[in-house]
């Protein structure tokens, strides 16, 4: 069975690849979403490195990093959609409470682990304040996240986003299963892309574009990630698209293969994800500013997501298809790093955090400091995953079983 077909979370890559008697499988993982899911935790993590400890090859790379996050979530969108969409054909149906068990077993451990040791040693914050545990413990921290009231552990809210599309979509698929045509499917999604540019627009001109003032940068930042950024309803187009491609693959394969070959696909999504780059690339007032550009350009936060989706989405389509190519290409290390990806995303701020209190952050530059950084964040990462993933990943497996 490929890793593809039981993969449920862009994070890490299934529990089947971790039983030793499962060796067949972890050969037989898919390249190209290893490959992603490796660039997206490395992309996130560089976008947190202090910017002294940064290679200067890496510093323009850096300005882009963010888009990690997004790369998550289309790969997030995929993996679960595909799963759904096999279950149903096989079994007619979605089995809810096998999925909303087996999420639970997959995120809950290691996310309420991390949570857990935040809030009772301040010491392990990555910032001095911190949102109230409970809205981290129910998943809504994403909503009303303000950080100038408490911006510790902030990279949870993409955690809340997925939780929240684990939630809906198959209660969405049992709805619309043989109740809606491709067309109709595609209207939808038009729908929510056009829906979701006109939110952001509007958010933008009424609670951030008032801001735009060399003296309240400050307020404008955090405003923007509060309204914009971190909201789930403002942030569905990576998701959805991922959802779209699994469909079409499942559903429609042979129109991918005529309409979105690899020679077409992966150019239009490189395309797509540049143009997309470039319109964040269009500050307009807060040019100058020294913040993100995905802070700084209305036109990116309106158009830009969109357009990034899709081109992801193509990219991953391509390097499906790809497959046979990528595997005899592989990239050393990709496995290793897609496999811890989930408990990185979950401390290397803390890390990167506790590092700077270890070392000293004016030791921390140059080639010791991104070595000491990604050292001990590999390290506290491979300590989590053994730990505590393995474990409940091992157990979830035994469990489920035992229920069927």
């Amino acid at each position: 069975m490929n890793i593809i077909a039981s993969s449920d979370s862009a994070y890490f890559p299934s529990s089947q690849s971790f039983s030793s008697k499962k060796t067949e499988q972890v050969q037989s993982r898919a390249v190209g979403p290893d490959v992603l899911r490796s660039l997206a935790i490395l992309l996130v993590m560089l976008v947190h490195l202090p910017v002294e400890a940064t290679p200067s090859l890496l510093v323009g790379v850096r300005t882009y990093a963010w888009l990690g996050v997004d790369i998550f979530f289309v790969l997030s969108g995929f993996l679960i959609g595909t799963q759904l969409f096999k279950e149903g054909a096989r079994r007619g149906g979605v089995d809810l409470k096998s999925f909303y068990l087996r999420r639970a077993f997959r995120i809950f451990p290691a996310f309420f682990v991390v949570l857990g040791l935040s809030a009772t040693f301040p010491i392990l914050r990555d910032a001095p304040t911190m949102q109230p545990f409970w809205s981290f413990a129910t998943f809504t921290v994403n909503f009303d996240f303000d950080p100038r009231v408490g911006r510790a552990f902030s990279q949870a809210w993409s955690l809340c986003v997925e939780e929240h599309f684990y939630l809906v979509l198959p209660l969405l698929v049992l709805l619309l299963r043989r109740r809606i045509s491709m067309g109709w499917t595609l209207l939808l999604a038009g729908s929510i892309v056009i829906a979701g540019m006109i939110l952001r627009y509007t958010l933008w001109e009424s609670q951030v574009g008032v801001l735009v003032d060399p003296n309240k940068l400050r307020d404008a930042f955090a405003v923007y990630l509060r309204d914009v950024y971190y909201p789930t309803y403002t942030r569905l187009d990576g998701l959805m698209f991922g959802v779209i491609l699994a469909a079409a693959r499942f559903f429609k394969p042979e129109l991918c293969r005529h309409y979105a070959p690899p020679r077409v696909a992966l150019p239009v999504g490189v395309a797509l994800v540049v143009t997309a780059l470039v319109l964040f690339s269009i500050c307009g007032p807060l040019a100058g500013s020294n913040l993100f550009l995905v802070f700084q350009a209305q036109l990116g936060a309106v158009a830009g997501f969109p357009l990034i989706s899709i081109g992801i989405a193509l990219i991953l389509g391509a390097m499906l298809d790809l497959e046979h190519v990528l595997k005899r290409w592989s990239v050393p290390g990709a496995a290793l790093v897609a496999t811890l990806s989930y408990s990185l995303y979950l401390t290397h701020k803390s890390v990167f955090h506790v590092d700077r209190l270890i070392f000293g952050e004016e030791n921390l530059h140059g080639g010791f400091g991104i070595v000491t950084y990604v050292a001990t964040s590999f390290a506290a990462a491979a300590l989590l995953w053994f730990c505590v993933e393995r474990t409940f990943l091992l157990l979830r497996d035994r469990v489920v079983s035992s229920s069927k």
